[in-house]
Order: C-alpha cells, then sequence, then structure tokens
C-alpha cells in the first residue's frame, strides 16, 4: 500500500461531507497542513488547537479551500477585535478575496463579523461558517446563543475553533457535537455517562447532578469524539516535532494585601482577618479591599506595557484614575469603541489596558506584551486565558503575571492550583486517548515507508 492509498483508507471515516483541500498556505508548519487536510475532508469538525497554534492561518485556509471548491461565502464568526487579526494574517498567507463587516453588508468570498453582529447576517448566504473561539459561546446569554446554533445548523460546512474545550467538561463537548450537526449532548450523556444526581462537594454541600463516563465506554466515547474533532495542545500530540513552538518562561507572582477592615460579611468587626470560603465571602473580600488592590496594581505595573484585569466595576475605575497612561474598557461602550480600543492596545498605541476578562479573554493575540496583573477569581478557565494572551507560542520573551489578593482570599489560590494540576492532567488524558488510534496508525506507516511533509 502505498502513501495515497494509505491516507485515502484512513480518511474515509473523517471524510463524509468534505472534499481533498485544493490549496495549501506555502507558510503553513507541518502539522498545521495535518490539520488543515483533515478538517477540509471532514467538511464538519471541531479544531481544539491549543493558544499559539496557528489556529487563524487555519481557519483562514480552511475558508479558501472552501470557496475554491465550491465558489460561495464562507463566514467566519469572531470576538471582539479578533477580525484585524484575520486581515492581517490573511494577507500574509495570500488570501485577498477577504473583508470584515460591521453592519452585515458583504461582497467577498470570505466575510468575517463579530458574534455580536450575527442577526445583521442570513444564513442562506454562507456556503460555510467558522465559529472562532467557539468556547466564547458560554458567555452569550440563550438568545444569543440559541441564534448561533440555528445559524450555523443551516450551514452545509461547520467548524469550530478554540484553544482547549474543559476536559472535566464534558457538555461542552456534546454541544459541540450538536452544533456541527452530529450526536446531541443529552444523548451523548444517555450513551457514554452516568449521573449522580447527590453529588456532594469537599464541604459535603449539594451540588446537584453530576455525570461521570461509564468505565466500560471509555474506549467507544473517546473514538466518537476522535470522529468529530482534532485535539491538540502541542504538535507532538499529532505526531510532529515540537522545536519550533517551545514556550518562554511564565513567571507567576503572589502579592498578599492587608484586608485592614477587618469587617466579616454580616459586617460586625474582626480582630483577625477571615479566609473566604464561599462566593459571597471572596466578593465581600473584594469589596473591602479594592483600594489597597489596586495601589499595588499600580505599582507593578506603572512602568510597563501591561493589562490590569480586573472583575468590579470599582476596581476599574480606580486604577483609571490612579493610571494617566491606561485605558478602561467599560461593558456599556459600544462594539465599536470597544475594537477601536482593543486594536490600539494591539498595535502598541495604548501603554496599558483595563478589562476584565469576560470581554477580552478570548482570542486576542498580545504577544506584544508581556505582563499582566490579575484580581484572581474562583475560575481557572479564565485565568487559563487571560495568562494565555500573552503566553503562548510567538512571544518571545519571558511573561510575568503579577497576581494581587487580599490576606483572606488565600482559598481562591489554592483552589486555582489544585484545578491547573487537575485540568492539565484530563486534558493530556483526553488528548492522549482520542489521538491515540489515529497516531498509532501513523507510527505503524511511518515504519514502512517514508512519509511526505504532511505527515
Amino acid at each position: 500500500m502505498d502513501y495515497n492509498q494509505f491516507l485515502a483508507k484512513k480518511r474515509h471515516k473523517y471524510s463524509d461531507s468534505g472534499f481533498k483541500p485544493l490549496w495549501m498556505p506555502d507558510q503553513a508548519f507541518d502539522f498545521q497542513s495535518e490539520i488543515i487536510t483533515r478538517a477540509i475532508e471532514k467538511g464538519r469538525i471541531g479544531v481544539f488547537a491549543d493558544t499559539g497554534l496557528g489556529k487563524t492561518l487555519i481557519q483562514l485556509a480552511i475558508a479558501e479551500n472552501v470557496v475554491r471548491k465550491t465558489n460561495k461565502k464562507v463566514l467566519i464568526l469572531t470576538p471582539l477585535a479578533v477580525a484585524f487579526q484575520f486581515l492581517k494574517e490573511a494577507e500574509f498567507i495570500g488570501v485577498d478575496d477577504i473583508e470584515h463587516t460591521k453592519d452585515g453588508k458583504h461582497t467577498k468570498k470570505i466575510v468575517i463579523s463579530n458574534y455580536e453582529r450575527l442577526h445583521l447576517l442570513d444564513s442562506s448566504d454562507f456556503e460555510a461558517v467558522i465559529l472562532d473561539e467557539s468556547s466564547i459561546l458560554k458567555n452569550f446569554d440563550g438568545k444569543i446563543k440559541a441564534q448561533i446554533t440555528s445559524f450555523i445548523k443551516s450551514v452545509p460546512y461547520r467548524f469550530l475553533s478554540t484553544a482547549t474545550p474543559s476536559p472535566n467538561d464534558f457538555i461542552e463537548l456534546g454541544t459541540s457535537s450538536e452544533a456541527l450537526g452530529y450526536m446531541g449532548y443529552m444523548d451523548m450523556l444517555g450513551k457514554f455517562f452516568k449521573s449522580n444526581q447527590n453529588s456532594v462537594d469537599s464541604n459535603n454541600r449539594n451540588v446537584g447532578e453530576k455525570f461521570y463516563l461509564k468505565p466500560h465506554a471509555e474506549k467507544d466515547f473517546f473514538a466518537w469524539v476522535n470522529q468529530w474533532s482534532i485535539m491538540c495542545k502541542k504538535p507532538s500530540d499529532l505526531g510532529f516535532s515540537n522545536d519550533r513552538h517551545v514556550l518562554p518562561d511564565l513567571v507567576k507572582n503572589t502579592h498578599v494585601v492587608i484586608n485592614s477592615s477587618m469587617e466579616g460579611i454580616d459586617g460586625q468587626s474582626l480582630l483577625f482577618a477571615e479566609i473566604a470560603r464561599t462566593l459571597p465571602e471572596v466578593r465581600a473580600e473584594q469589596k473591602q479591599t479594592v483600594s489597597q488592590r489596586c495601589e499595588k496594581a499600580y505599582e507593578l505595573a506603572s512602568d510597563k506595557t501591561s493589562v490590569y484585569w480586573c472583575n468590579l466595576n470599582d476596581e476599574s475605575s480606580l486604577l483609571n484614575n490612579m493610571d494617566s497612561e491606561s485605558i478602561e474598557i467599560r461593558g456599556g461602550m459600544s462594539i465599536d469603541k470597544k475594537e477601536e480600543l482593543l486594536m490600539a492596545f494591539s498595535n502598541g498605541e495604548i501603554k496599558r489596558l483595563i478589562t476584565k476578562p469576560k470581554m477580552t479573554s478570548l482570542g486576542l493575540n498580545w504577544q506584544h506584551c508581556n505582563h499582566t496583573v490579575i484580581f484572581p477569581t474562583w475560575s481557572y478557565e479564565q485565568f487559563y486565558q487571560m495568562i494565555r494572551r500573552f503566553w503562548r507560542f510567538g512571544q518571545k520573551r519571558d511573561v510575568t503575571a503579577d497576581i494581587i489578593v487580599s490576606d483572606g482570599m488565600s482559598r481562591v489560590l489554592d483552589a486555582i492550583e489544585q484545578k491547573a494540576k487537575k485540568s492539565q492532567q484530563l486534558y493530556e488524558n483526553l488528548v492522549g486517548a482520542v489521538n491515540s488510534e489515529y497516531n498509532d496508525e501513523v507510527r505503524q506507516f511511518k515504519n514502512n515507508a517514508k512519509l511526505p511533509r504532511f505527515l
């Protein structure tokens, strides 16, 4: 069996509704070419590749291939201020029939729009839809989510792209499968999982129904995920070299400020600071220490290009008043204004940016900046995404993250650290299991033949 025969045999089960690539950008790395090939041949797939692995190039190559195959239009939906990154990358790889629409009007074959402007577009105009940073769907309310799901389900070619779905959030995998036109998440749960309706946390509190992967269904589950997704945190997950994809050092510094109010959640004075154990207690602790934490944040960032990540409006406003070189992104701003400021920061026109993770922690490439100040919450996913705006493949300098908490927030840091370790292990297990069958066959073929560049 020669290589083409092997590839055709291997690809058959991934190629139900796609076609063979007609074009590959010269700038694509070997692992990117492999992802592009597999995605196009499948036709409807989730590309779950970590930050800095070139998902913008991959998505543009997919879009260009669909255009060349069908001579019809492709829509790429992105978070705020990410469209210009696609335009720059398109110029770099030679894709020129592309535009960014803000009013729903379009004349080019590849159309980029923000999720928030989807209501201005008609799904019948497009042969393919690509959702960039598809995990952002969790941040939208039910109405927008339903609109996006309805829009994509009427389009023949569908592609989801995000850094990494939460490895212990199988609901997200089920939702992605359903959006692509495969098994729905409720059917997924019934087929592969069992539930525990009386789950409790470490404090013996009922946390509702939890789902667990059935031990005897693990192999079938991972084989199913492999049918409609590609997962990798680094090129070697797909059998390629990591030589050109080595991350710089990440330096995480924790700074603890003193809660001088000495006031409990019930307003009573305290002799010693209490450790915040619940979400309401953490919020109370945050409100009591806004001034101390903001003063420390300004001290740490004042001579650097940096991003302040806030959670409270009081934090954001106070930092903006303290730091004359900063610009604040506010929720009440228009979409156009937010995009204008985010682009200005990306282009180096703004020294320091004040923002919130819910607004800007997905999709943006800020390798020009290697410092950030974070006011953390319980969410490890937000923490991960905030740091990965800077600490990503392509960053040439070590990245410093200054994490500021009060003396009563030690449990928040402990929780993030525990979640980080668990998430890393779970994702490595998930990636390994999903890719094991594919990589076994590739390795077997490599033992018998010299593979071309794409493998």
